[in-house]
């Protein structure tokens, strides 16, 4: 275990976990929405995203709808019931829109499943191949903390759009990207005393060693507090925090979440960026709202962080902080709620050499936070 600002190289840290799952990286992540048109329009337009593929009645499928977007190595599938009852309505009926599934890019879906479940994950797929006029996919899929799954995506031998079953979709209408990249780390919330536990599993099950370690010391403000640690696949292109609360005097952002989605849950997503400025202003254009941090964070965040390649102006214009390791600095900002309970976020990311996860903003950040619980009567 190391410290967030630390000197060992993210290579040292991950040499730890092994080999048995190599994962290549995020295949996509699939959400459960209420109205998968609906949503498909608003990242597209807010986000950048762009239309892939699309399943649903018109491909033969007839209990759900799903429409596939990408930007860059980001893929996102939404997806909705189209009859009553099931597991799709269940879902979005206790969480709401909310994550699903996230799917590793894997060389061998099959073993993949059989390394996994031999180590005591609980299976949700069994491996199975689905095949089309473009090749053939495998998947098989694990269960992890609340409800989320994850698949193991087998997609050497396939050349179509997305997913056999799924057409190309091609709108009339598409916005432009936003300058995207992939995503850095997704974040998992789950309950009091439950951080370990999963820790564990995506040690022991998955192979993952861990990478960061934050306490309620590290996490803090006058009012709440959390604790988390940062797992890592071998290469380092797999990185999943889990949050859980600590003791507080009033209900953390962590309890607000389990409150809202009622259970464990992806809380934000971290997409990264070459020029988080430009992405930023694109968004805000759009429509997106982001967290406000105070302009007296700028009055001596280049004391503590050093000198950086940008100008101080416009991260103060647009509230984006910064922090350093011993490896670089990083630019970072994160949205307020996408959806209409408190849960589900997005953190944009430009890492300048920096490994870590920005403790140094941990305090703005959550009293940021901590203002729109206020608001919301939730703190």
């Amino acid at each position: 275990m190391i410290t967030d600002n630390s000197s060992l190289q993210l290579e040292k840290i991950v040499a730890e976990a092994e080999d048995f799952l190599p994962l290549l990286g995020t295949d996509y992540v699939e959400l459960y929405v209420g109205n998968a048109k609906q949503a498909a329009y608003y990242y597209m337009s807010a986000w950048g995203f762009q239309p892939l593929a699309y399943a649903g009645l018109e491909t033969g499928v007839k209990d759900r709808v799903s429409y596939v977007l990408e930007q860059d190595k980001i893929r996102l599938v939404l997806t909705s019931p189209l009859t009553p009852g099931g597991e799709i309505n269940e879902h979005i009926n206790k969480h709401g829109d909310g994550v699903k599934v996230i799917a590793l890019w894997v060389d061998d879906a099959t073993k993949s499943w059989h390394e996994t479940t031999k180590r005591g994950a609980v299976s949700a797929m069994a491996p199975k191949a689905l095949e089309d006029a473009n090749g053939k996919v495998v998947l098989s899929a694990i269960h992890t903390y609340g409800e989320t799954l994850h698949y193991f995506v087998e997609r050497g031998a396939y050349n179509g759009p997305f997913l056999p079953g799924y057409k190309t979709w091609k709108p009339y209408y598409k916005s432009s990207p936003v300058g995207l990249k992939y995503i850095d780390h997704m974040v998992g919330n789950v309950g009091w005393n439950e951080m370990n536990k999963w820790c564990e599993f995506y040690a022991k099950v998955m192979g993952f060693a861990q990478l960061v370690s934050f306490d309620d010391k590290d996490i803090s403000t006058d009012y709440t507090a959390l604790m988390s640690k940062v797992m890592s696949n071998g290469n380092g292109r797999i990185k999943f925090p889990i949050n859980e609360p600590a003791v507080g005097r009033k209900k953390s952002q962590i309890e607000e979440y389990i409150d809202f989605y009622q259970g464990a849950g992806v809380q934000h997503i971290a997409v990264a960026t070459d020029n988080i400025i430009e992405t930023v202003a694109a968004l805000k254009e759009r429509g997106v709202e982001f967290l406000y941090v105070p302009e007296t964070y700028y009055d001596d965040v280049l004391d503590r962080v050093g000198q950086i390649d940008e100008d101080l102006a416009p991260l103060k214009q647009h509230g984006i902080l910064i922090d350093r390791d011993d490896e670089g600095y990083l630019l970072q900002l994160f949205t307020k709620p996408v959806l209409d309970r408190p849960t589900m976020f997005f953190e944009i990311i430009q890492r300048k050499g920096a490994k870590s996860f920005g403790k140094g903003n941990f305090k703005a950040l959550f009293e940021a936070i901590e203002r729109e619980q206020e608001l919301r009567g939730t703190l």
